[in-house]
This record gives structure tokens, sequence and C-alpha cells, in this order.
């Protein structure tokens, strides 16, 4: 382990520019906010939007029917693409 002395001046010049910076970052996601980009739905949402099991909700992804976005272990989905499933299957069980 390497230990670095600052000189307090330095370290607190450099704590207010972090702090400026957050605040951009801040202000530009408030600014951006959701662009198109509605709630994700995650597992249990679609499960229940579409009335399916977990298993044929893995099929979809299998498949290539539903797209989806993975951040970790944990699975996500555009509602516009949940939406047109569900409008595809209610054409099919029409006919």
């Amino acid at each position: 382990m390497e230990i670095i002395n600052v000189e307090k001046r330095t370290f607190e010049s450099m704590l207010a520019k972090f702090e400026a910076f957050a605040q951009r970052v801040e202000t530009m996601c408030v600014h951006s906010g959701d662009k198109n980009m509605q709630k994700w739905l995650d597992n249990q949402d679609v499960c229940q939007l579409l009335n399916i099991s977990k298993r044929t909700l893995q099929t979809y992804r299998d498949n290539g029917t539903l797209p989806y976005s993975q951040i970790g272990h944990k699975i996500f989905y555009r509602p516009d693409e949940v939406q047109r499933l569900f409008e595809k299957s209610a054409v099919i069980h029409k006919q």
C-alpha cells in the first residue's frame, strides 16, 4: 500500500472540482430525463403483463422473440418491445 500526502489547499481544490463535476453530471441527468427510455421492466413485470411463466419468458429470450438487456444478473425489457409482443400474441389468438 502506498501513502500519498497532499496539502490541505490542494485537497480542497480537488474536492471542489470533483463536486462541480458531480453537479454537472447530475444536471445533465435531470435535463436529459427519460428520452424515450420509459421505465424498463424486469422478469416479474413482464410475466404479469403477458400472463406467462418464467420459463416461457426464458424461451422468448432464447429464441429472440423478446429483446432484453442484462445488467449483472438482472434482466430488463423495454416496455415498447413487451407491448409489441403483447399485440402480436393478441392477433394470433384472434385468428
